[in-house]
């Protein structure tokens, strides 16, 4: 069984292969954004370098790209080798029986018009992140999704939230569940890094801000605790320009690393290490971050937009739901009771070491994966 993988090149998609590495399935890569080859193992054949002008530049080619995209990609395939040109290719050269899409705007957009021309390949589309809960607001972006979704016979997401917007926006076909987009963890060999509650002095913090994101609220939270979490240090990761500007200008004496400072490794390691975990943004799918901090001990605090976070957190059980990301008060309320109830946080860490174990379970999840390939494409 011939699978074509099409995706952006992220430790996701290492992961996701990981699963599939000792299968029956015949794997290719596509890599849709041109980026290169992919460092997995040598059995997945790739399909790199297909990026070529037909022209040469065009002087004002770079400014209608960023100012008038839906005009740029009308006239794309004149200036060079599309996506859905490229695929084309691929699908009457290997005839997969099945296409696998991850992520909507950069990797399912980009080859529509082939998989309609071609409705007879399967096509499996993995929702992670954003995809459909904020992109669906503008109007460019709804009717896109909805002719993917149409098209698309599987799918599969990283939480039900998505399931329920993919059917409101035109999906009719398989859904094949709920797995984790970096399908699992191996458990037992994380287990000696985590540190006991009460031994933890780590309050970590996610500093992403840009769209999406809303770390420097978090921040800003902490700022106005300096006396109260005096006995705690402050550790900021994934930092944005302006979380980091933010720090240095007051002069705040909080560590950070910047987006590619800490691997994925070293991150767990300092969940491991971590009291509370707080993660903040206006939009999200089910963040990879809050699936560690709850495996690994740390007590989270997360927004929830679109009610996806609290499919796994109970409000005041296993972590704090932010229900408002804009708040800084409620971040700062939040952080307070955390800090003052070591009971509740004791209590909520050996929770998450149940949801860990029935959901983000490496080895069970492998299972799910290759069964779910298994599954469609009898």
């Amino acid at each position: 069984m011939k699978i074509l993988l099409i995706s952006m090149p992220s430790i996701h998609i290492l992961r996701w292969m990981e699963n599939l590495q000792d299968s029956d399935f015949e794997l290719y890569w596509f890599d849709v954004l041109g980026r290169g080859k992919l460092e997995t193992f040598d059995s997945v054949k790739q399909f790199v370098g297909w990026k070529k002008r037909k022209t040469p530049h065009i002087i004002g080619e770079f400014f209608l790209s960023k100012n008038y995209p839906n005009l740029y990609e009308k006239i794309l395939p004149y200036l060079e080798v599309t996506a859905n040109e490229a695929l084309e290719r691929i699908i009457l050269e290997i005839k997969p029986d099945l296409i696998h899409s991850f992520e909507l705007q950069s990797c399912s957009y980009p080859i529509l018009k082939t998989m309609q021309k071609y409705p007879k390949v399967k096509w499996l589309y993995s929702c992670w992140g954003s995809d459909i809960f904020y992109y669906m607001n503008f109007k460019t972006h709804y009717y896109k999704i909805k002719d993917v979704l149409k098209r698309v016979d599987f799918l599969h997401t990283d939480c039900k939230r998505d399931f329920d917007l993919a059917v409101q926006l035109n999906f009719s076909g398989k859904f094949l569940g709920v797995i984790p987009g970096g399908t699992g963890y191996k458990i037992q060999e994380l287990e000696p890094l985590k540190l006991p509650v009460s031994e933890r002095k780590i309050i970590l913090v996610k500093g992403y801000e840009h769209d999406l994101g809303r770390g420097l609220n978090i921040v800003k939270a902490l700022h106005s605790l300096e006396k109260e979490i005096k006995e705690y240090q402050v550790i900021v990761f994934g930092s944005h320009s302006k979380v980091k500007d933010y720090i240095k200008s007051n002069q705040l004496n909080f560590s950070f690393f910047d987006r590619c400072g800490l691997s994925q490794r070293e991150l767990i390691e300092l969940m491991g290490k971590s009291l509370i975990y707080i993660g903040n943004s206006i939009s999200d799918g089910m963040p990879n971050t809050l699936l560690e901090a709850i495996l690994m001990g740390a007590f989270p605090i997360q927004s929830n937009p679109g009610g996806v976070t609290e499919e796994v957190i109970s409000n005041n059980e296993n972590g704090f739901l932010i229900q408002n990301p804009e708040s800084i008060e409620e971040i700062k309320e939040n952080i307070l009771k955390s800090i003052s109830d070591l009971n509740l946080l004791e209590k909520a860490s050996l929770k998450n070491q149940q949801i860990a174990s029935e959901r983000l379970d490496y080895f069970e999840n492998k299972l799910k994966v290759i069964e779910m390939y298994k599954t469609l494409l009898k």
